[in-house]
């Protein structure tokens, strides 16, 4: 069952696993099952997506339940109406908050200028020699992106010279084989932790929050961050 954090008659959000496709898309592969269906069958009422997360990227996924909604809140993104934040694991220390305006080049070799802004929330040194170094940094990040171009903050933060841990295509392997060896993770510490915009119909302010996963978690404990804001109270009931 998909965790549905926000529902009325026009728009619907879940917390989406990481793991999972949104629909079927030509650059994500196939997949046995998708989040639109998943949640059709859910909820027994046919939704549309308003926009992607991609398949290894957890958090706020919305959906509108009928195609006059759907254009109302395609507006809303288009013109940057729509505020995304993402919470990421990142190798090294990045500065406390920088603005990365850095084009990038999509699926259709069409360069788009991108923007990200990001601050820095927490930082960890642990004892897990890496290369040359006797330690490993690494750092906890909330990123705004300001457009959403395909893949923007993998890119982004790999070319700071700072990347997603866990990321394969943008990311450093040696540093995620040595996770895996080590601790047994393969995690992509990348979150869509909160999505504001206005509600379609009454025009209200619609602030939803997806709590991190049990694997996001595992990371930020190996790491000493305190991630209590991000995850589940011990006593949250379902």
């Amino acid at each position: 069952m998909l965790e549905i954090l926000y529902r009325d008659e026009n728009i619907i959000a879940i917390n989406k696993p990481s793991g999972l496709l949104v629909h079927k898309s030509f650059y994500a592969g196939e997949a046995d099952t998708y989040a639109i269906q998943e949640l059709r069958n859910q909820i027994g009422q046919k939704v549309y997506p308003v926009h992607r997360l991609d398949r290894k990227t957890s958090g706020v996924l919305l959906f509108t339940l009928d195609k006059d909604t759907l254009r109302i809140m395609s507006e809303q993104f288009a013109s940057r109406e729509v505020e995304k934040k993402y919470l990421a694991i990142l190798r090294g220390w990045t500065k406390e908050e920088e603005t990365i305006d850095y084009d990038l080049v999509n699926e259709n070799e069409v360069t788009q200028n991108a923007v990200t802004y990001y601050s820095r929330l927490q930082t960890s040194e642990i004892d897990l020699p890496f290369l040359k170094h006797q330690t490993s940094r690494y750092c906890l990040v909330e990123a705004i992106p300001e457009t959403g171009r395909f893949h923007q903050l993998r890119k982004h933060f790999k070319h700071i010279l700072h990347p997603i841990l866990g990321c394969r295509k943008h990311g450093c392997n040696k540093q995620n084989k040595l996770w895996l060896q080590t601790f047994d993770i393969n995690k992509m510490t990348l979150h869509a932790h909160q999505l504001i915009f206005n509600h379609p119909i009454t025009n209200e302010k619609i602030i939803v929050n997806a709590t991190i996963d049990e694997e996001f978690k595992r990371v930020g404990d190996i790491l000493k961050f305190d991630l209590s804001s991000y995850s589940k109270p011990k006593d949250f009931i379902e």
